[in-house]
């Protein structure tokens, strides 16, 4: 098995090139989707944000109220601080789970947004990071997710720098170009990534046993 971190940017197109790499034959494990499920109602993941932050963060139907949530603990770092404490080891338990569930000659994508900020970069094989120019990134975020030029901006701060996020990648797949120039391209990557599953010594098992 190769397991592989994905990370980019907000509006780099990351979304794109994990669906691409699926398309390849990648088993993908979405960090943000296992966010949502584990604060499900019903879940104890629900049940611990609601004792830190109170009922108000519910909806009328009983599930989370993530824009919220989202202005309670965006501008906040001990809020946030909170949240993450919560819901991070809860990702991390149910990422195990699937990795495990994977065949053994797998190549696992694990789809990771912050995976820069939080210095997760040793638990993979191999770190991928989709980049894309700041301006490519805010007119995504403006044109195509409606988000006003402020909070794009504000978004795209609170993140990881284009640098430090290219400082731990052992690919870069540039998403300034047209579609089928980024296909070409994950085609590419996903040939290097096939090659190293099949037993490529070095780094690989390094990282590995720092796991």
């Amino acid at each position: 098995m190769l397991t592989v971190g994905l990370t980019g940017g907000i509006g780099a197109g990351k979304s794109e090139v994990s669906r691409l790499l699926v398309d390849c034959g990648a088993v993908l494990i979405d960090a943000d989707r296992i966010a949502r499920e584990v604060v499900q109602p019903g879940t104890p993941g629900l049940a611990a944000v609601v004792k830190a932050f109170g009922e108000e963060i519910l909806t009328e139907d009983g599930s989370l109220d993530r824009p919220r949530l989202g202005a309670l603990v965006f501008n906040d770092p001990e809020k946030l601080a909170t949240l993450n404490s919560i819901v991070h080891p809860l990702v991390g338990a149910r990422s195990r789970e699937l990795e495990e569930a994977a065949p053994d000659d797998a190549v696992v994508v694990h789809d990771v947004p912050l995976l820069t900020e939080n210095g997760l970069a040793p638990l993979y094989d191999v770190v991928i990071v989709v980049d894309a120019s700041p301006d490519t990134q805010l007119d995504r975020l403006v044109r195509l997710r409606g988000m006003s030029e402020e909070d794009a901006r504000a978004r795209m701060a609170a993140q990881a720098t284009r640098e430090q996020r290219r400082a731990i990648a052992d690919v870069v797949i540039d998403n300034d170009v047209p579609l089928d120039a980024l296909e070409r391209r994950v085609r590419e990557v996903w040939a290097d990534l096939v090659r190293r599953a099949g037993g490529t010594p070095g780094r690989n098992s390094a990282r590995r046993a720092r796991r």
